[in-house]
């Protein structure tokens, strides 16, 4: 076995792109690209650390909830978290960013790269408001490239099938491995308590 440290070497094993996977990548958002962002509740969003490590973190709201400004341009809103802020934090200083957006019971994927800017404009974020709460920011992304993923990793993961959903009891719940991984001495809070605080802090 050997480590692969050149691209020669890995071309070498995989070979050209297919064409049809080079031609699909666009450099704005079109009216597929619209629809699917409109109809997606979920992105990850992918930037990088001052430590050169990768950071991808989970946004999701209402279908539709990234807006569309315009085909070169989309906007997030910062929903309230735990104010650890590393997302925004590498985006000050790199802001390269990689979004992947999924939609339930859709096997493709929508993958789009760019630059963000965070931004605290009022009237933007009121456009934003959600359970009347305005976003503290909004990242607006100048689109790169966008461009459709196929089915294969989520067929392969059978990820909206109802047989891969699994018993939760299978998992400690989150109150006990936080309480694991914060050494905390304080007794481990209950499932039914942490989905009694997220009723009333979605938002």
């Amino acid at each position: 076995m050997a480590r692969i440290e050149t691209m020669e070497t890995l071309r070498a094993i995989y070979g050209a792109p297919k064409p049809r996977s080079v031609a699909k990548q666009l450099d704005h958002i079109d009216r597929h690209c619209r629809s699917f962002i409109a109809l997606s509740p979920f992105v990850v969003i992918a930037t990088q650390g001052p430590d050169g490590l990768g950071d991808a973190t989970p946004r999701g709201d209402h279908p539709g909830f990234v807006g569309v400004a315009d085909e070169k341009t989309l906007v997030i809103p910062d929903r309230v978290g735990n104010n650890r802020i590393d997302s925004l934090a590498n985006l000050v200083e790199r802001p390269g960013v990689g979004l992947l957006f999924l939609i339930p019971g859709v096997d493709e994927t929508l993958r789009v790269n760019g630059v963000a800017a965070i931004d605290d404009d009022l009237a933007l974020r009121t456009a934003h408001i959600a359970e009347g709460k305005v976003p503290a920011t909004v990242l607006v992304i100048t689109v790169r490239e966008a461009y459709l993923q196929c089915g294969k990793a989520v067929m392969r993961s059978k990820l909206w099938a109802e047989e891969s959903r699994i018993d939760r009891g299978l998992l400690p719940t989150m109150g006990e491995m936080l309480k694991d991984h914060t050494r905390s001495g304080e007794p481990a809070e209950t499932q039914a308590e942490m989905l009694a605080r997220y009723a009333t802090s979605l938002y």
